[in-house]
């Protein structure tokens, strides 16, 4: 007793969907690139950005620093940290630079006072008073 219809792997066994991953797939595919895309504008535009523009060894005991700052609200007083290095890199002269309220861009020069004599300066941070 042979029924007429046609043997079905499908019927007998069931069909498991083969696009099971693609939703999930998806939803971490627009969380994943949201986040990148916001992370990527908000780390571009901080709110203070310092750029080194040039040093000068004015004397064995002195250096001098030039910088520009830009902020995003001229209102803020800012504190920015100078470094001097030595060839080996030790740090012999530090100082704290304050920016009052004024322009939003500034270029600024400051003498940077070391023990001994550097060859190299830096703006290490500049942070909100």
């Amino acid at each position: 007793m042979h029924s007429q219809e046609e043997f079905s792997f499908n019927d007998r066994y069931g069909v498991r969907p083969a696009n099971r991953w693609v939703g999930p797939a998806i939803f971490f595919a627009v969380v994943g690139i949201s986040w990148l895309a916001w992370a990527g504008l908000h780390h571009s535009n901080p709110n203070i950005r310092t750029s080194l523009i040039s040093y000068t060894a004015t004397n064995d005991r002195e250096i001098s620093l030039r910088y520009s700052v830009v902020r995003k609200d001229k209102d803020q007083i800012l504190i920015c940290t100078l470094v001097a290095r030595d060839y080996d890199k030790n740090v012999v002269g530090q100082i704290e630079d304050e920016i009052g309220p004024g322009l939003a861009s500034l270029e600024k020069t400051t003498e940077i006072p070391t023990r001994s004599q550097a060859v190299n300066a830096d703006v290490t941070t500049c942070r909100i008073k």
